[in-house]
């Protein structure tokens, strides 16, 4: 992307401060409702005293450190420091920006659900709200295209090497 585009994205935003507060109102809920359908599934283990809990607890938590350490090693800079314009959504994290750590963990939940779940169905759903959010983040300029797309696969492949593989 280049400065103009971002600039004029950001400039379309700020003009339509409704639009604006949407957006990021939908990054809240989408964020919320997944970050609660994790406790609920871990919850739904533990009242069966399902062993799979562990295994639900371990792999997230493996996938999320390691995804934390790479991202602070990598660095990358987000659109808003690359293109010093403000986000849409008033963010102002320096760095950290690849992968996206939220479109990551939604990923990485919706496979958690696919795998262990009673409900697979479920993960559809989250697939969805994964691909929303990441469209949210990226809109607002707080991801680039690249951050959001690394983290889906990053949050797959954690899920199959950890669900599947093992």
């Amino acid at each position: 992307m280049k400065k103009e585009t971002y600039q004029k994205r950001m400039a379309y935003f700020r003009e339509r401060p409704r639009l604006a507060q949407l957006l990021q109102t939908a990054n809240r809920i989408l964020t919320g409702a997944v970050f609660v359908s994790y406790p609920v599934l871990l919850f739904w283990f533990w009242s069966k005293k399902d062993l799979i809990l562990a295994r639900a607890i371990i792999v997230p938590l493996d996938a999320l450190i390691l995804i934390t350490v790479f991202r602070r090693a990598v660095n990358r800079k987000r659109p808003y420091e690359v293109y010093d314009t403000a986000s849409a959504i008033g963010k102002k994290t320096k760095g950290k920006s690849f992968p996206s750590r939220h479109v990551f963990s939604v990923f990485l939940i919706a496979m958690t659900y696919l795998c262990l779940s009673p409900w697979p169905e479920a993960a559809a759903l989250l697939f969805a709200a994964g691909v929303l959010l990441g469209a949210v983040r990226v809109l607002t300029g707080v991801h680039f295209v690249s951050d959001v797309l690394c983290g889906a696969a990053a949050g797959i492949l954690a899920g199959v090497a950890g669900y599947l593989c093992f």
